[in-house]
């Protein structure tokens, strides 16, 4: 039956690090097949060849799903996206595994009842990436500047300026006085943290520039800092995570929450 078919086709695909399962059944939902696979492009290439034409595959928005989908609509299947909030019900089943994962994707398709979300292009997904890393970068070296005011705190040193890290808080830090009330070890840490925020100081100032070249022709990007509030950075946000797309303002896509954006944190 499997081989034979020439129906329509719907596919449900559990994706995983390593390993993924598919199932392939009928608009009906009779069960054709139920493959598990490496990850690997080559694998998907061949399951997808029992899928027939135009086939429509369901993957869900979890670790790593960029190159499933981007196989797959390069194999001319229609791509959909499972929202993860929307299938969260999944681990509330009394029975639960690959298989009935992938199983139920598929149904929730062919029914008409499936949560999805947006699947961005893979220009605005690497625009994602840059302006996610600089945000991680951010947090970093926060965690380091924490630290130094940890480390000046229990050492009792007073510190009577706004930002530390500024020009007047460098002279504070490269003091005598301050390297008078600081242990050796407690200075060693002040002076390490210091070189790992320079390095992060330039790593962050780079993706910064990256992204603004990127998004400098960008007429949304220049439409979205007009909004009180609304600066280069959280415009570089919006831009990114919301996306260039044909969606407009009354689209399904962009009312109903379950067909926002997945992966926003």
């Amino acid at each position: 039956m499997s081989e034979q078919y020439a129906g329509h086709q719907i596919v449900g695909m559990d994706l995983h690090r390593r390993r993924s399962v598919l199932v392939r059944m009928t608009d009906t939902g009779q069960h054709l097949e139920t493959v598990r696979i490496s990850n690997d492009r080559d694998y998907l290439r061949e399951v997808m060849t029992r899928a027939g034409e135009d086939p429509d595959v369901v993957l869900e928005a979890t670790y790593g799903w960029y190159w499933a989908a981007d196989t797959l609509a390069e194999l001319g299947a229609h791509v959909h996206l499972a929202h993860p909030l929307g299938v969260k019900m999944f681990s509330l089943r009394r029975v639960k595994n690959d298989v009935r994962d992938a199983a139920d994707l598929a149904d929730l398709l062919r029914m008409g009842r499936l949560p999805e979300a947006w699947i961005a292009p893979p220009a605005t997904r690497e625009l994602r990436g840059w302006v996610r890393h600089r945000a991680k970068l951010v947090g970093l070296r926060s965690n380091l500047k924490c630290q130094v005011h940890a480390v000046l705190a229990a050492a009792g040193v007073a510190v009577p300026m706004s930002d530390l890290f500024g020009p007047s808080g460098q002279k504070l830090l490269a003091s005598p006085a301050v390297s008078t009330l600081l242990a050796v070890e407690s200075r060693s840490r002040v002076d390490s943290l210091l070189r790992l925020i320079g390095v992060l100081d330039f790593e962050v100032d780079t993706f910064a520039r990256l992204v603004a070249g990127r998004l400098r022709s960008d007429p949304g990007y220049r439409a979205i800092q007009q909004i009180p509030g609304v600066g280069p950075l959280l415009g570089a946000v919006f831009v990114a995570e919301i996306g260039s797309s044909p969606r407009s303002a009354t689209s399904p896509a962009s009312t109903d929450p379950r067909n926002w954006p997945a992966g926003l944190g």
